[in-house]
């Protein structure tokens, strides 16, 4: 029997009619056609899923989208202010060559995201260990490193000018 729920992503409010048993990867990529968090293991294990839920970084394979109904949800498709720019996280993987076959970008910026949210300053050991629940078989996380570091400098950067985004 379907569910009634309410979900708040990227700052719009959706209400939809979902099965007890779908997930959140299922209902962003299916019925809100928010495609770019990706459906990798399905079990949690690669991170190409990766969304942020009520300010937590989550896995949306694993999580029932009627477990979330009235949370605040954000996707990798908003992280930037405007569909007509990108976030300083996208900037930098673009920047750096931190995307190869881009399966795996959406949850990387997403874990970034999350990470500099709680950490504007991360040394490297900080930056790879926030990335230790994301699989990336092309880049060898070096450039992903790289470009993330980059990224907290330009957010804190725009911070200090008053244009935090």
């Amino acid at each position: 029997m379907k569910q009634q729920i309410e979900l708040i992503v990227n700052g719009d409010r959706y209400s939809l009619l979902v099965e007890p048993w779908r997930t959140l990867n299922e209902v962003l990529r299916d019925d809100l056609n928010l495609t770019g968090t990706k459906l990798g293991c399905g079990s949690g294990d690669c991170g190409a899923c990766t969304v942020i839920v009520d300010g937590r970084s989550v896995s949306s394979c694993l999580t029932l989208a009627v477990s979330v109904s009235g949370k605040d949800i954000r996707t990798v498709e908003g992280l930037a202010a405007s569909g007509e720019e990108l976030h300083p996280i996208q900037e930098s993987f673009i920047e750096d060559g931190a995307i190869q076959c881009g399966f795996c970008t959406a949850g990387m910026e997403m874990s970034a995201y999350y990470l500099l949210s709680h950490n504007p300053a991360p040394s490297e050991g900080e930056i790879r260990a926030g990335l230790s629940g994301n699989l990336c078989r092309c880049t060898g996380y070096n450039q992903i490193v790289d470009a993330i570091g980059a990224a907290a400098k330009k957010m804190r950067n725009q911070s200090k000018a008053g244009g935090e985004r």
